[in-house]
């Protein structure tokens, strides 16, 4: 029973730091974040991700070109232009690690504002740090698995971050429905998005990147949008009335 707890808290805490700070924050900046609130962020996305992490910065600088150049040859996670899945997360990576090094000329309208804490990153993404959070995740499985079988979630928590992503930018332009008619080809991955609190409505997301809440008909419920409409009440974040509708 524990192993199982630990793996939903895992995927749901890993899940709403990547849709709240990562996607929502440092790509779109939706709403503003005090310094101190921002490096919270950062530490904490980094506990709920663990091995996984991702870099903020990277992060929202690869959203915005994915917005941008949307199912172009220089988009960098289109499974337009990628056979497989596992294909298209090869490509996504590489060009994660061109613009970590900085090897990649990055378009000034991609680094606005993007949020930036290098060595933090540093620490966070090292080799050492990743095989230590695999190492914790191993450990309390021994401890705590019941049955063999538990044993295949571990893959999951080694790549929580990637995985979530790779199921949006799949899947989420392959598979759903679609609300509005773009350029692209984004879709409504599920109906009622239980799974990805709010990240499966990725054609709504398309057409409208600025809005906090993903959810456009009653039934799609953002659950994500409400925490932060909980955290605008505790003064965590700021967020202008027009884009909350």
């Amino acid at each position: 029973m524990a192993v199982i707890v630990f793996f939903i808290a895992h995927w749901y805490l890993s899940l709403f730091c990547q849709t709240f700070f990562l996607h929502r924050y440092a790509a779109h900046k939706m709403f503003s974040l005090t310094p101190f609130w921002e490096k919270f962020f950062f530490v904490f996305n980094a506990v709920t991700q663990g091995s996984s992490y991702l870099s903020p910065y990277v992060y929202g600088i690869l959203h915005r070109m994915h917005h941008a150049y949307a199912d172009t040859d220089l988009d960098p996670h289109s499974p337009k232009h990628s056979k497989t899945a596992m294909g298209m997360m090869v490509k996504t990576w590489k060009v994660y690690g061109e613009i970590k090094r900085n090897s990649k000329k990055i378009e000034v309208r991609f680094l606005k504002d993007v949020p930036q804490w290098e060595r933090f990153d540093g620490v966070a993404e090292s080799w050492i740090t990743r095989l230590l959070w695999a190492a914790l995740y191993i450990s309390f499985y021994i401890f705590f698995a019941s049955y063999w079988w538990m044993f295949l979630l571990l893959p999951f928590h080694f790549f929580m971050g990637p995985l979530h992503g790779v199921i949006i930018n799949w899947f989420g332009h392959k598979l759903g429905y679609i609300n509005f008619k773009l350029k692209n080809t984004s879709v409504n991955l599920l109906p009622f998005d239980f799974l990805m609190m709010g990240e499966a409505y990725h054609n709504n997301h398309h057409r409208h990147p600025s809005k906090p809440n993903f959810g456009r008909h009653w039934f799609e419920i953002d659950l994500s949008y409400p925490v932060i409409l909980f955290m605008k009440w505790l003064r965590i974040v700021k967020m202008e009335t027009t884009l909350a509708s």
